[in-house]
């Protein structure tokens, strides 16, 4: 075994053949003795690149069952005329589209569109608020969903109305988030979000799923401690150990041996796998009812609109949506500046942040038009788990795209993420939700915390984001109008702390004044980790900027875009567009850090030509 160089290495684009080539490091701006984010000369082999893409998928079907299963235990208590599966093959569908889109043509980065638990607050309060007799305890385990035996079966009101009303908010939440979008607001407000923003935004998002965490441990804590344990000893203790090499070529003139630190790049597959047996050979079955394996799940399922009948709209799915919409808007802008800083990149420009929720707001109208009661977003743990593997590339995001579609054809197949014990799923959950609030603890020396002003927006921020959603839940009766969709609207934003500590983020920090320095926005640059980005050499950030770009054949398009929608497209004046032209469709479509920094001298003098 040999131990990574601890410099890292640059990415620089080659040409393309889907390669990236290392730079020499710029200079005093990365701390030696942090993790490696270096390059592999190439693009991942396949059989690497699938084993990566499960690893995301084992992270989806967390969130995809966390969100499923809360929702389906807060309805009241009757009959399906479908099974379950169905539901979460409608949503992996609707997830395998958006992330395909996602990385074609919406920011382009690395990003697993997943089911987001900012969508289930919204939900749960509508659903709650429904009928005096739907009114019951939330998260009621004994609730057991019972399948209609017939196709004329009745008694079914309650759970197809409360079901479609969701759906509705979904598309309503999709239809708005993708008109900010192609408005640009997005862009615009990003500009203005600096390290005193978003910082608090990733800590609140940490924090946001330790309920679910805990309910999913608690089935069985032996299980989540031994996966929590194996899952820290890989990614950190064994995370530089690399077996011996492997024969296989990364790129055309590279060296065919590469060293891979395995126990890192797959610190999620590995322990979940050895827990999942351990379980099995113990005989423990942790799967909740309302998702079990059901006869009627069909092997072979095409998802289309009003499979079983059309989202319901109604004010009060209006009311949910927007919550939604806003929410859900807030933390996809949070994924976004979290990964481009994850893969050393410059922060999102303004047309790569409008097109990726314009495609967002696309998933989510598809996932409410098949009848999915959970939205599309960006997905948290899973950039949580980039951060834990050091891998990020675009080829694996793209396997998990087609994954999440071939899953969405078949809902027996699908069903097979349930049958991953509940522990194993919130041990994962939990790993990569704390990587998220430690990364965001790290944003916050981009700015001076000294500062009084600086210490009281980021301590009140996450205060308040973390007490109004508790201190609703305690005291419901506070926000009681007397018109149900005003009830539902204020209590749905005010117990999303995403959006809360963003929002309050946000107004104190472009109201209480402050130097561009002390706000942690550099000299003169409107960007919100541009103190980070100024120290790096034009040249690269330059190169860097056109990971943002679109595709070469769309760009040939851009003379024909309308006026109104040239925000969703660069300037002529981006870095990305003044040198070396529109990039082609294959250039950077990889990037794989964390393995194998060796690459011959003469394709680094190549690279810097």
């Amino acid at each position: 075994m040999s131990r990574s160089s601890p410099h890292p290495i640059q990415l620089q684009s080659m040409g393309p053949q889907d390669a990236l080539v290392p730079l020499s490091p710029p200079p005093a701006i990365q701390n030696p003795s942090s993790n490696p984010w270096a390059s592999q000369c190439g693009p991942p082999p396949w059989s690497l690149s699938c084993l990566l893409a499960l690893q995301h998928i084992l992270v989806l079907a967390s969130l995809l069952c966390a969100s499923h299963l809360l929702l389906l235990q807060s309805l009241p208590p009757g009959e399906l005329s479908y099974s379950p599966a169905q539901l979460l093959a409608s949503s992996l569908f609707s997830c395998g589209v958006s992330t395909t889109l996602q990385i074609w043509i919406g920011s382009r980065l690395p990003l697993v569109q997943a089911p987001s638990l900012q969508f289930l607050d919204p939900a749960l309060v509508l659903t709650s608020q429904k009928l005096p007799l739907a009114t019951q305890t939330p998260g009621n385990s004994s609730l057991v969903l019972r399948l209609c035996g017939g196709p004329g079966c009745h008694g079914l009101g309650l759970w197809n109305t409360s079901l479609r009303e969701v759906s509705g908010a979904v598309v309503v939440s999709g239809l708005l988030q993708g008109t900010l979008g192609l408005l640009g607001v997005p862009g615009h407000l990003f500009s203005h979000c600096g390290p005193l923003v978003l910082a608090p935004s990733l800590v609140v998002a940490g924090f946001s799923a330790h309920r679910e965490v805990a309910l999913f441990c608690s089935t069985h804590w032996g299980l989540a401690l031994l996966l929590i344990l194996l899952m820290v000893v890989c990614s950190q203790h064994l995370g530089s150990c690399q077996l011996p090499p492997c024969p296989w070529s990364p790129a055309s003139n590279s060296s065919p041996h590469t060293p891979i630190p395995v126990f890192r790049l797959l610190s999620v597959l590995m322990p979940v796998a050895c827990v999942w047996i351990i379980s099995a050979l113990l005989g423990l079955r942790i799967i909740p009812p309302e998702l079990s394996t059901s006869p009627e799940a069909p092997w072979v399922w095409l998802p289309h609109p009003a499979e079983w009948d059309w989202p319901l709209l109604t004010p009060r799915a209006l009311a949910a949506g927007i919550s939604m919409a806003l929410a859900a808007s807030t933390s996809s802008l949070g994924c976004y500046a979290l990964c481009g800083q994850l893969l050393q990149l410059p922060s999102p420009p303004p047309h790569a942040c409008s097109r990726g929720l314009s495609l967002e707001g696309l998933g989510s109208v598809l996932a409410g038009l098949l009848g999915s009661p959970v939205g599309t977003a960006s997905s948290f743990p899973n950039v949580g788990t980039v951060s834990l593997i050091q891998a990020g590339s675009r080829r694996v995001v793209h396997l998990v795209g087609l994954l999440c579609m071939g899953l969405g054809l078949s809902p027996r197949l699908a069903q097979l993420l349930t049958t991953i014990p509940l522990p194993v799923l919130g041990g994962m959950l939990g790993v990569t939700q704390a990587v998220v609030l430690s990364t965001g603890f790290s944003s916050f020396h981009l700015a001076d915390i000294d500062s009084g002003r600086n210490v009281f927006i980021v301590g009140f921020s996450i205060f308040m984001a973390l007490l109004l959603p508790r201190w609703l839940r305690e005291a419901p009766v506070l926000l009681t109008t007397g018109w149900s969709p005003l009830d539902v609207l204020l209590r749905s934003l005010l117990t999303e702390p995403i959006f809360l500590a963003g929002l309050l983020g946000f107004l104190l920090e472009n109201t209480i004044p402050g130097t561009r320095l002390e706000r942690g926005l550099g000299q003169g640059l409107p960007s919100p980790f541009a103190a980070q980005e100024a120290q790096l050499p034009q040249k690269f950030r330059e190169k860097a900027a056109k990971e943002y770009e679109l595709p070469f054949p769309i760009q040939n398009l851009r003379p024909y875009i309308p006026q109104p929608l040239r925000c969703l497209c660069p300037l002529p004046e981006d870095p990305g567009n003044q040198e070396g032209g529109p990039s082609e469709p294959g250039e950077t479509a990889d990037l794989l850090p964390g393995f194998g920094e060796q690459c011959p001298e003469s394709r680094r003098e190549l690279g810097s030509q």
